[in-house]
């Protein structure tokens, strides 16, 4: 597998996979996923020979030492799932995070244990709760914070 920019060329799949993975819950358009990319939004896509597997999309706001990281989307093919694709595109967004030293947010779904497991390991915490969140289906959602790296750490003398 490999992770690269996300291809406009694979936008057509992006939204094939969303019709399978969030039916109930306003599936993106290939559209939506091209507006992401015209604002110049970091997307990523992984990929099992050619075959486009995954994606995992990143807003950036502000620079650092104030910059905002906020997750958009992470989606995986319900046939490579639960084989660390999820992860290694986590991982993707969050080193684009890093190195603008950005707090990083996002929204999962309060029913979703496997991500919110994910993401806790990954340093996040639950700090909101949105209920209604996701339309038309009415889940909640957990707001989660991952606090931006430190600075280079003084060495206490």
């Amino acid at each position: 597998m490999r992770v690269l920019e996300l291809r406009r060329s694979d936008l057509k799949r992006c939204a094939e996979l969303e019709q399978v993975l969030f039916p109930g819950d306003d599936p993106w358009s290939w559209a939506a996923f091209a507006a992401e990319l015209d604002q110049g939004h970091y997307y990523v896509g992984a990929y099992a020979d050619e075959e486009l597997i995954g994606y995992a999309g990143l807003a950036v706001a502000g620079r650092p030492p104030h910059a905002e990281a906020e997750v958009h989307t992470i989606g995986v093919d319900p046939e490579h799932q639960g084989l660390g694709v999820g992860k290694v595109l986590l991982r993707a967004l969050l080193a684009k995070a890093d190195e603008q030293r950005a707090t990083t947010f996002l929204e999962v779904r309060t029913d979703n244990e496997a991500a919110i497991e994910m993401y806790r390991k990954h340093g996040f915490e639950i700090v909101g709760l949105r209920k209604r969140y996701y339309q038309p289906s009415g889940a909640d959602a957990h707001t989660m914070r991952r606090p931006a790296p430190a600075e280079t750490a003084e060495v206490a003398g």
